[in-house]
């Protein structure tokens, strides 16, 4: 390397451009006459097929979360057809798989295949969906491995912690439970499930989303060659209306020997229609959403309390939450809480830097764009806008809501999610060694293990 070259003065990064507006995929759609709507769209960039099918299935209590997951987890258990191994090894034969999730608003059924194998995958997904038999050996061993997945869940403070301020937060509500409880999962009864199938896993409301490598009107028609035979008598339930939103002081929930502290907070949400939804982003970004972020500024990298805090937007049938996560060793719980308050009351109080709010725009609206980028991402985002009543427009469409947030928008729905009369405040750790600090700070109710 030449003398002038090590000399030279370094090239001066260029700005970021304009983000580029979003092309919108084609959509073609049908409704089959069992009540399941179908969306396909042609996205070929390889040659492969995801399936995104959503289920409305509400629960009516807490612990019937238990029920739920145990009817997803057991769900490919074998059909009237096929074994479990049977299926797995067709599954394998086509490039793909097939999985579910249950979660207190329904079920979630995710495929992917070789684009040339969409028709044989319909077949399969169609076997499960109405001749699933639940085989009482294999529930049992399904039983045993969710309960014991719950329990490891809740021996982590932190899920344990999410598990708590949902219960503060929604109570009995289908929502108050985030980990169903190895109890109340080993008491459901393996023979149970095939009739709890027959209630709940109807097409009735469900959305079936397929992208990938595909020709969307040969792709309805395979759909409805091997969905049209897939009917129930019972129609889905309406979720239960949310409990008003009850604040009170800082609940402490004694992890006796903890040496961290599980610091838990948030509120409802506006979801994703409402006009102040794109501020609302913005404001959680700037507050703790982002790894520059306010909260995280100040409690990583000025106080060195924790490696960082983050925010978790739900968006339910029933309603939407947000919700901040804080953990930290239990000798700097109270600090951190006092650090947590004052960047709440800057946020409430204040307009934001305009600085901030670009650099919260630029990082949401690049998320957004790379989030649909794929086929498995297209497709996931499809069905979360599909089922909330949304359509394809809205990811051309709040990039443009985005770009057009000021600083006073931002305030305005800060002022709104971070006043202290909307939020929901939990702690899980030593409750002898925090209720003092803590005290000093704001008012404790402390609750004793269960």
């Amino acid at each position: 390397m030449s003398p002038s070259a090590r000399t030279a003065a370094p090239r001066e990064v260029p700005a970021l451009t304009a983000p580029r507006r979003p092309r919108l995929p084609r959509v073609s759609e049908r409704v089959l006459a069992n009540g399941l709507r179908v969306v396909a769209v042609r996205r070929p960039t390889v040659p492969l097929v995801h399936l995104r099918l959503r289920i409305p299935s509400a629960t009516r209590r807490a612990h019937d979360l238990a029920r739920t997951e145990l009817v997803a987890q057991s769900m490919l258990l074998g059909t009237d057809r096929r074994s479990e191994e049977e299926l797995a090894e067709t599954l394998q034969a086509m490039g793909g798989g097939l999985r579910a999730s249950g979660d207190p608003d329904g079920f979630t059924l995710s495929g992917e295949a070789l684009a040339a194998e969409l028709g044989g995958l319909l077949e399969v997904l169609g076997e499960v969906l109405g001749g699933a038999t639940y085989p009482r050996r294999g529930v049992e061993r399904e039983r045993v491995r969710l309960a014991e997945h719950g329990r490891l869940q809740l021996s982590q403070p932190p899920s344990a912690a999410a598990d708590a301020w949902a219960a503060r937060r929604y109570g009995e509500h289908p929502y108050g439970r985030r980990i169903p409880r190895p109890e109340e999962v080993l008491d459901v009864a393996p023979g149970s499930l095939r009739s709890a199938h027959g209630r709940r896993v109807t097409p009735d409301g469900g959305v079936l989303v397929v992208v990938g490598d595909v020709t969307p009107g040969r792709a309805l028609d395979l759909v409805e060659r091997h969905l049209a035979g897939w009917s129930a008598t019972h129609r889905s339930e309406s979720v239960p209306r949310l409990p008003d939103l009850e604040t009170g002081p800082l609940l402490l929930i004694d992890r006796p020997g903890s040496v961290q502290a599980n610091l838990r907070f948030g509120g409802d949400a506006p979801d994703l229609s409402h006009p102040s939804y794109a501020a609302v982003q913005v404001a959680d970004a700037i507050f703790t959403g982002l790894f520059s972020s306010r909260l995280v500024a100040n409690l990583r990298e000025d106080k060195g309390y924790t490696y960082g805090s983050y925010s978790v937007m739900r968006h339910q049938r029933a309603g939407s939450s947000l919700a901040v996560g804080v953990d930290v060793a239990t000798d700097v719980a109270a600090p951190a809480l006092v650090e947590t308050i004052y960047e709440l009351g800057r946020m409430v109080t204040l307009p934001p830097e305009p600085a901030e709010v670009d650099a919260a725009v630029q990082y949401l609206t690049g998320t957004a764009v790379l989030g649909a980028a794929t086929q498995s991402g297209l497709a996931d985002r499809l069905l979360h806008l599909l089922v909330r009543g949304l359509d394809v427009t809205w990811l051309r469409d709040h990039p443009a809501r985005l770009a057009t947030v000021d600083p006073a928008q931002v305030h305005a729905a800060a002022a709104d999610l971070f006043a202290s009369g909307r939020l929901v405040w939990t702690i899980l750790g030593d409750a002898e060694r925090l209720q003092g600090p803590l005290a000093t700070v704001t008012e404790v109710t402390t609750l004793a293990p269960a």
